[in-house]
This record gives C-alpha cells, sequence and structure tokens, in this order.
C-alpha cells in the first residue's frame, strides 16, 4: 500500500500512521521530525470525529480542510503580503549571503527591521484601523 493511493480514480486516500525514526543530530530537519514523532503519538481522529458529529461535516472533508489549510499556510501568507513585497524581503538576506559578510548580514537585519516596522504600522496605529467597537464603550 503507498503513502496516497487513489482507490476510486476520484479521490485519493491517505494511511494516517505513526513514524518512528532516529536522525543525525545535525540533520537541518530535526526539529520538525521530532514533531512529527510526538505529534504521532495523538490520534488526531477524535477530535476530527467530534467535530463531524458536531458540525455534520463528514469527518473526511474535515481531514482534507484541515490538510489543505496547514499545507497552504505558507501560500496564504504570502497570497496576503503578495509576491512582490516578498521578493522586496528576501533581497537583502540574498544580498547579505552573497557577500557572505557578517557585516552585510547585520545591514540587512535593519533594513528587514525598517521594513517590517513599516509594515506593521497599520496594525500598531489605531488611527489606521481604529477599534470597531470604539463607540460602544462610551456608555
Amino acid at each position: 500500500m503507498t503513502e496516497v493511493e487513489d482507490r476510486d480514480g476520484d479521490e485519493p486516500v491517505v494511511r494516517l500512521h505513526r513514524w518512528r525514526a532516529t536522525w543525525p543530530d545535525d540533520d537541518p530537519h530535526a526539529n520538525f521530525k521530532a514533531e512529527v514523532v510526538s505529534y504521532g503519538l495523538l490520534d488526531p481522529l477524535t477530535t476530527v470525529r467530534g467535530m463531524s458529529a458536531n458540525l455534520g461535516i463528514p469527518a473526511g472533508a474535515i481531514a482534507r480542510y484541515v490538510l489543505a489549510k496547514w499545507a497552504t499556510g505558507g501560500s496564504a501568507g504570502l497570497l496576503e503580503l503578495g509576491p512582490v513585497m516578498v521578493h522586496r524581503l528576501w533581497e537583502p538576506v540574498s544580498a547579505a549571503e552573497a557577500a557572505d559578510s557578517d557585516e552585510r548580514r547585520l545591514a540587512a537585519y535593519h533594513q528587514l527591521r525598517q521594513m517590517l516596522s513599516w509594515l506593521r504600522l497599520p496594525l500598531e496605529d489605531p488611527t489606521v484601523y481604529p477599534a470597531q467597537d470604539a463607540g460602544s464603550e462610551a456608555g
């Protein structure tokens, strides 16, 4: 049985199983792999079945939603931020790494800090997005 099969020619079927493995200490993906092992101890279907029963949505539809939402989380962030801005944020990092210089990396940090500060301004300045219920507090 393969990890993902197409049994009826329409929808993929995934077998959920626990993964137990070891990896070298210098594995760049060690943290993620450790989480896969740790979360694999849990039974996600307990929650999915409960949601299914309470919401009247098939368990498979909820599992598909959860997987799709998690797997596209980075893509959603890209859509919110926009590809042009992602490239602009990456430029100082790329230049600093190409220069292979700690001084350039520090300069890139400061440039990114300024860019993120600008992006964050609407979230921090109440005059940009006033609280929606500000008028209801006057009572």
